[in-house]
């Protein structure tokens, strides 16, 4: 399989999503990643979900691939051991991505005086170091406003930390511009990058906050309707639900066809005078056109739904849990992204990177038992004897574990 970033060592010291995921991404690409945590643990460890076991089905998930190194961050042998495999020798290291507030030995004036040529991508909660989490900061900028119901004053808060994926493939995107840049000059780089100025960003690049600023209002509530274009869920025979979509013109298209509502809305867009053929009308007589279709939906399962819609442009997708997830993995009737690794406690679920090489996706690897990395580490990039890294065992300033190859 095709390793592209083979030759790198990275070293990441990060906790939560956005950091581990920057990790486990490189290292799906083939760098070898050392995952730095003090020896109490790593604070995320324990996160939910957990399995039948009580261990972090969260944890397990997104440090797919890393070598574990288990360091006291409180000692001052435990800080130069830090510092040295960031600041190893070697062409391919010099690499560093944290999250860490308040340790002064992390910072990019600290290890570049080191390694001048250190690439370092620091992700920040805010850009003035302050903490910050992504379910605090959507809010801040508006999204859930966004997605409440007409009939609903509260606010509906999201689950998916998108501003945390966001902030880790930007790190990846800021570590491998530091790595081209260092390639080019020698040069190394400091990249600061805050969640709370990601989600500005993004909310900003779609638009959201030009909106009105242009017109000196928000945006009225949609509930499930989609903004600018027509898509709306509908409740089909069986009780369950699906979401139809038509942005294109020709998916409108196939959508009254597939619906036999052709002469209906013929006769609708005469006595209105609209076309219903451009999206911002779509849009604007959203309701009309989903009393106009309900009928149709509602007389058909999902299976007839979707079965109907295969081989046109209707975009139509059924509403699932993660258990009907799963079931459909099951059935052999998910992505090859979705796979099961093998780990402490039997298989588990998961996924592998979704870039495809050569057509194919990466094997993963599953993540590794805590600390079992801290001897191989000390020994091949910082050059300690056994003598030496049993004496920092004994002394509590590393924790090792039986290293998994």
């Amino acid at each position: 399989m095709t390793t592209p970033l083979a030759g790198l060592r990275v070293v990441e010291s990060t906790s939560f999503v956005a950091g581990p995921l920057a990790g486990m991404t490189l290292a799906q690409m083939g760098a070898e990643v050392i995952r730095l945590d003090h020896v109490r643990g790593a604070a995320d460890a324990g996160r939910w979900p957990l399995d039948r076991d009580g261990r972090s089905l969260f944890w397990a998930g997104l440090n797919k691939g890393v070598r574990s190194v288990a360091i006291d961050f409180g000692s001052p042998e435990g800080q130069e051991l830090a510092s040295a495999l960031i600041t190893a020798p070697g062409d391919g290291g010099g690499l560093f991505v944290d999250n860490t507030i308040g340790r002064d030995f992390l910072s990019y004036e600290s290890l570049s005086a080191r390694r001048p040529d250190l690439v370092h991508v620091h992700i920040q909660g805010h850009p003035d170091g302050r903490a910050a989490m992504d379910y605090a900061v959507n809010p801040q900028y508006g999204v859930p406003m966004l997605t409440r119901h007409q009939d609903i004053e509260r606010p509906i808060n999201h689950v998916l930390p998108a501003w945390d994926i966001a902030t880790g493939l930007l790190a990846v995107s800021g570590l491998m511009a530091g790595v081209h840049r260092r390639s080019v000059d020698g040069s190394g780089s400091r990249i600061d990058l805050a969640l709370a100025d990601v989600a500005a960003a993004h909310v900003a690049h779609l638009g959201w906050l030009a909106e009105p600023a242009e017109h000196g209002r928000d945006r009225p509530r949609l509930g499930n309707h989609m903004f600018g274009a027509f898509g709306v869920d509908f409740a089909c025979a069986d009780d369950r639900r699906v979401i139809a979509v038509a942005i294109t013109r020709q998916q409108w298209r196939d959508l009254v066809r597939l619906t036999g509502t052709d002469e209906v809305f013929a006769a609708l867009a005469t006595s209105m005078g609209a076309d219903f053929d451009v999206e911002g009308e779509r849009f604007e007589h959203r309701a009309l056109i989903e009393a106009v279709l309900a009928p149709w939906f509602v007389r058909h399962t999902v299976a007839e739904v979707l079965a109907a819609a295969e081989g046109t442009r209707v975009m139509v997708g059924e509403y699932r849990s993660p258990k009907d997830v799963v079931d459909a993995y099951r059935r052999g009737e998910e992505s090859d992204v979705l796979t099961e690794i093998e780990r402490p406690g039997g298989p588990m679920l998961t996924a592998t990177s979704p870039l495809r090489w050569q057509g194919e996706y990466v094997v993963p690897q599953p993540a590794p038992e805590f600390g079992s990395d801290t001897e191989w580490a000390l020994a091949e990039v910082v050059g300690l004897s056994d003598r030496e890294i049993g004496g920092l065992i004994d002394k509590g300033v590393v924790r090792a574990g039986s290293h998994a190859d």
